[in-house]
């Protein structure tokens, strides 16, 4: 068996990303190299990827453990059987349970009169203390700045005189029973959590590059039950929010409108799909089979239709991401670019439709090639996963190994919690 403790014959750290969403499981076992210098991204080696349609989750939630658990196993196995390895871990994404995010500031006294490691740890944990205080379990934890005495600015006050120390902290939480029953599902395929990652910002990590997270840049993610939305300023992961609604509710709205089975409204939107309408779109037909009908019997449609049911439910996903923001107060801050990712986002024209309705330059990406996916499963569907990769790739130290559970004593979410106590930095 191989772990994150244990390397292959290159001596290169093994890992294991899974990402359970709505419409599929992904799971990809990679091989990272030794950074050459310290803090350096390491080069990643993928030698397993397993991908299938979910069975068992809505929105994002986990509704039957039991098909959840044997789509999971499946998939596991298939990235197992082409690495020729077997896992027992794995860094997990997280989009159920509300995702939610706060920016709050915390204050410890140095006791000493020079900032020690102590002191950080002592903030971090009144940091994570705080975000848990109504009950949620705390996903993501990140500094976005210290402040030495009340002045801003320092990266890393450690040996630095002073009196009180503070850090400005983003957090994100979730309800604890959707997180609960997501590495609930993990465990029973006979795997541990290594660590837990919002999965807004592990596809914005996938699908922006580190100069639009530095200016400042929104990055929408639309899956299959959820859209996801992260936004960066000054390179600063600084808010999270989750829309429990995705592509699927479009498919529904082609099998009802035109009143075909959902296997055919998936075909119908992949292949026809469009945000743009041309004049040519009023005379170009394609056909579909009807639900209920007699076997053999066909519907026909034009492509301006298509777009017609389309285009309303994607305006609304938009309007309901932007209504986030907006209440949240972070455009300002992150910049006017917007990013789209996720397996909607390739709808035809997606990217000049956003850009239309939410008043913002838009782009749609897929991941980057630096994060070294296949060429197969490099498009927007997989931001997710790729980004589990970048993150388990940072050599700047964001993510930690987990200690034991016994150590610990309050099982998988005693053990994250523990992780984020010296996480994301």
């Amino acid at each position: 068996m191989l772990s994150r403790d244990r390397t292959d014959g290159r001596n290169s750290e093994i890992v294991g990303l899974l990402d359970i969403g709505t419409s599929k499981v992904a799971c990809i076992i990679a091989a990272l190299e030794a950074p050459e210098r310290p803090g350096e991204m390491r080069r990643a080696r993928v030698l397993g990827l397993g991908h299938l349609r979910s069975r068992g989750l809505k929105a994002g939630v986990i509704i039957d453990l039991a098909e959840a658990e044997g789509t999971v196993r499946a998939v596991i196995a298939q990235a197992e059987r082409m690495a020729h390895l077997t896992l027992e871990e794995v860094f997990v994404a997280v989009s159920c349970g509300r995702l939610q995010s706060s920016n709050f500031s915390a204050t410890v006294d140095v006791t000493g009169g020079v900032v020690r490691a102590d002191d950080i740890d002592r903030l971090m944990a009144g940091g994570h203390a705080f975000a848990e205080r109504e009950g949620r379990t705390l996903v993501h934890l990140n500094r976005i700045g210290y402040r030495v005495d009340g002045v801003a600015g320092a990266h890393d006050p450690r040996g630095m005189a002073a009196s009180r120390l503070s850090a400005d902290l983003h957090t994100v939480a979730a309800d604890e029973a959707p997180v609960r029953n997501l590495m609930l599902v993990v465990e029973r395929c006979y795997l541990a959590v290594r660590a837990l990652i919002a999965t807004p910002y592990a596809s914005a990590l996938a699908a922006t590059t580190e100069e639009e997270r530095r200016l400042g840049v929104t990055c929408i993610d639309i899956g299959g039950g959820t859209a996801t939305v992260a936004a960066f300023a000054d390179g600063h992961f600084i808010h999270a929010a989750t829309v429990p609604v995705g592509g699927h509710h479009i498919t529904l709205d082609i099998a009802q409108a035109l009143q075909t089975p959902l296997a055919e409204a998936e075909r119908i939107k992949t292949l026809y799909g469009t945000m743009v309408v041309a004049q040519s779109d009023e005379y170009e037909t394609f056909s579909f089979a009807l639900a209920g009908e007699e076997e053999g019997a066909r519907g026909q449609a034009t492509k301006a239709q298509l777009a017609g049911i389309i285009r309303p439910r994607a305006a609304s996903i938009l309007g309901m991401v932007r209504e986030r923001m907006d209440k949240a107060g972070v455009m300002g801050f992150a910049g006017e670019r917007v990013v789209l990712t996720g397996g909607a986002s390739a709808l035809v024209g997606f990217g000049e439709f956003a850009a239309n309705t939410l008043g913002r330059p838009a782009r749609v990406a897929r991941p980057q090639p630096s994060i070294g996916l296949p060429q197969g499963v490099s498009s927007p569907a997989f931001s997710t996963v790729a980004g589990l990769l970048a993150v388990a790739a940072s050599g700047s130290g964001e993510v930690s190994a987990l200690r034991g559970r016994e150590a610990l004593g309050g099982g998988y979410l005693g053990r994250v919690g523990e992780w984020l106590k010296t996480g994301f930095a």
